[in-house]
């Protein structure tokens, strides 16, 4: 991926201002003034994240306890909540943390200020950070903390007892077969639907037909009666058959693929005893690394206990958990999915991931989406 330097200019223009930080962006310059605190220190820790489940009464109970910091939460539905929240709020934060955007989400924040260093990079634990969770990013604005291959899930049940064979190209689910069995979250409104589109983009730009791209792919599926849902949890709880969502009210079951993460059967498997009939797609190009971060907010506060924050999300007591409680992987080099229940056993690793460098992800998102919006209505 192409390189950006990161440093820091230290002004001393007034006594409001500490100084500023700056990237270089295709040789250009970029400088982000680093902002006054944008809302009281009342000794408190304001972290505005999704529903992270990592982030338990228990698990924040325990950093209160150790640290003396209380923690207070902004809730958003999801990663681009988040950013909008931060957008709006830009020069009069009013959280210290942010916990939750992902590396289709990052590079917008660093590029508008939202985001100032930390030093956790100094910190031996930064070295212990696999090289799968920095490769997207690994500078000093955000921190990794866990990490997941999106993919295709599919209903081996459907597969089995419809004789349909699996697809062997995302072409194969605009025949007939897979006429309307096909539920996507969109990428305007959910995290997981942006990143699989983004892996649409490359899969497509990397397959032997150059008369086609993605947007091609994508109206196709929509003349196939493919079902587009506002998250993900409309398309995997109630359209999806193959996951937890067959025992949940209001279950409408229509279709038999679906986005999620590739260790989702290991998940469902992993809650059910070692039973899941659903399946990870791993087609080359069709997956993609989420990565998501947590990063000290320009204008934050209490950036003390931010910092605390980010080494006890970070530390190995903490990280290893991700798998039982964000069930994503953890992103500390030596821990992995647990083996209990068939969690590890039924959790798909990709062959070859997307490997769409963040910078040109921001850069074009506007025009992709549009794009998607356009072959999809």
């Amino acid at each position: 991926m192409k390189t950006k330097m990161i440093f820091c200019i230290i002004l001393l223009v007034t006594a409001s201002t500490a100084g500023c930080l700056g990237f270089l962006e295709d040789d250009k310059e970029v400088i982000c003034e680093v902002l006054p605190a944008g809302h009281e220190d009342d000794g408190k820790l304001r972290i505005i994240s999704y529903d992270v489940l990592a982030l338990s009464d228990s698990m924040v109970e325990q950093f209160t306890n150790e640290t003396g910091y209380e923690v207070e939460f902004i809730k958003e539905d999801d990663a681009g909540g988040i950013l909008d929240q931060m957008m709006l709020t830009k020069n009069a934060q009013q959280a210290d943390l942010m916990i939750g955007l992902d590396n289709t989400y990052l590079q917008t924040a660093i590029e508008n200020c939202l985001l100032q260093e930390t030093g956790f990079t100094s910190n031996d634990n930064y070295q212990n950070i696999s090289s799968s969770a920095l490769e997207p990013y690994s500078g000093p604005l955000a921190i990794p903390f866990d990490q997941g291959p999106v993919c295709l899930n599919y209903d081996e049940d459907f597969v089995d007892e419809d004789n349909v064979t699996a697809p062997t190209s995302l072409w194969d689910l605009t025949s007939e077969v897979w006429k309307g069995k096909a539920a996507f979250p969109s990428p305007v409104t959910s995290s997981p639907g942006r990143s699989f589109m983004v892996a649409t983009i490359d899969y497509f730009e990397n397959d032997e037909d150059d008369t086609t791209n993605a947007f091609d792919w994508w109206r196709a599926m929509a003349q196939n009666d493919a079902i587009f849902t506002s998250g993900w949890t409309e398309a995997y709880e109630t359209h999806y058959t193959g996951g937890y969502g067959e025992y949940t009210t209001g279950h409408i079951g229509d279709a038999h693929i679906t986005v999620s993460y590739c260790q989702s059967p290991g998940v469902e498997a992993y809650y059910a005893e070692n039973y899941t009939h659903s399946t990870s797609l791993v087609l080359p190009k069709a997956t993609i690394q989420q990565v998501e971060y947590t990063g000290i907010i320009n204008g934050a506060a209490n950036v003390p206990a931010a910092e605390l924050f980010i080494e006890y999300l970070l530390s190995p007591e903490i990280n290893a958990q991700m798998p039982e409680n964000n069930l994503m992987y953890p992103v500390l080099e030596g821990y992995e999915l647990p083996e209990t229940n068939g969690y590890r056993y039924h959790s798909d690793l990709p062959t070859e991931n997307s490997d769409i460098e963040i910078e040109r992800i921001n850069d074009n998102m506007d025009s992709w989406l549009s794009q998607w919006q356009s072959a999809t209505e």
